[in-house]
């Protein structure tokens, strides 16, 4: 008889239920955050064009648009276990675009600037505690 609050994978290491739902839960968060964030650029709504102007971007609707699909698309792959590898890489760089952006005109480092550096940590790390391949992969325990 198994102990039930261990999950196997087939040729990867034992990930604690404890884990998995933190994992879960990090990675939940990441997700409502980038879907919130990427349905508010659909319409865009007028908070988003302005702050698009602040940080020096176009303000037309396609920009806004265009930025909204393609981070809701990152979270899709992301939020699906078989692509949440590859969606994990996308976001990435998008928070990337956003952390150079904050570089660009100078903004607060810890709270505007490292802002893209909190999500990659958050959604690596949510990744990393539910994934028993990338577990292998990236073994940080001693």
């Amino acid at each position: 008889m198994s102990d039930i609050s261990q999950i196997n994978t087939p040729g990867a290491e034992t990930i604690s239920a404890r884990a998995l739902w933190t994992g879960r839960i990090m990675s939940g968060v990441i997700i409502l955050f980038m879907i919130f964030d990427g349905v508010i650029k659909l319409p865009p709504l007028d908070i988003v064009t302005q702050t698009m102007a602040e940080l020096g971007w176009p303000t037309d609707v396609g920009t806004a648009r265009l930025l909204g699909i393609i981070g809701l698309i990152s979270t899709a792959l992301y939020a699906l276990p078989r692509t949440s590898f590859l969606g994990a890489i996308l976001l990435t760089a998008y928070f990337g675009g956003a952390i150079a952006t904050q570089v660009r005109i100078g903004n607060p480092l810890f709270s505007h600037t490292f802002f893209g550096i909190y999500l990659g940590l958050l959604l690596w790390g949510g990744l990393w505690l539910r994934n028993p391949r990338l577990r292998a992969l990236l073994p940080f325990s001693g």
